[in-house]
């Protein structure tokens, strides 16, 4: 790992990153953990939420690091979220002993000055992680341009309030049908 911009230290050997590293959400005893909790509620698999929590971490130590504000990606986020519920665990525990200071969640205020200033700061955000870390994983971390144009737009659904159908398996039924339908008009215009 390199070191991160304005760190005397790689990551390895930092402080914050030794206590991410030791560091679990929540109680340990608990019947359900976060990264169980965390899976629940985004559809996840366990090991995509321990990926997430992976990043969370990563995520974290650039906020306290980098000489410059954070952006989360859109997974990160939803991890930062759920942290944010746990309460005493966040502010008690995780800010002052692990981070060393606050670290606050701070939304947009909507318009297209701040989407400029998000867009920048995911951006740097890449950046600085590429710096630290090396690449991102592009499946939790993508471009600025996808992260805030598209993933934004995304809207979390319960599944007891409507049937999910992936886009992919849509467009194979409605070739089908349309093949089916092309088939049928074709055998009644030849049998007339």
């Amino acid at each position: 790992m390199s070191k991160a911009p304005g760190l005397s230290r790689t990551p390895t050997d930092h402080p914050v990153w030794t206590a991410l590293s030791r560091y679990t959400i929540g109680p340990e005893d608990a019947a359900l953990s976060f990264a169980e909790r965390l899976a629940r509620e985004n559809g996840w698999s366990r090991a995509t939420a321990d990926r997430v929590i992976e990043e969370y971490r990563r995520f974290c130590f650039l906020a306290v690091t980098a000489d410059h504000p954070v952006t989360p990606s859109d997974q990160v986020d939803q991890a930062w979220h759920l942290h944010l519920t746990y309460t005493r665990d966040y502010w008690e525990r995780f800010c002052p002993q692990v981070l060393g200071r606050p670290l606050h969640h701070g939304p947009t205020a909507g318009g297209r000055a701040e989407g400029h200033r998000y867009f920048t700061q995911y951006a740097e955000t890449l950046r600085s992680y590429e710096h630290v870390f090396g690449t991102p994983p592009a499946d939790l971390w993508p471009d600025a341009g996808r992260r805030l144009t598209q993933d934004h737009k995304a809207r979390r659904v319960h599944p007891r309030d409507a049937i999910i159908v992936p886009l992919g398996a849509v467009r194979i039924a409605l070739l089908v049908a349309f093949a089916a339908l092309s088939a049928l008009a074709l055998w009644a215009f030849l049998r007339s």
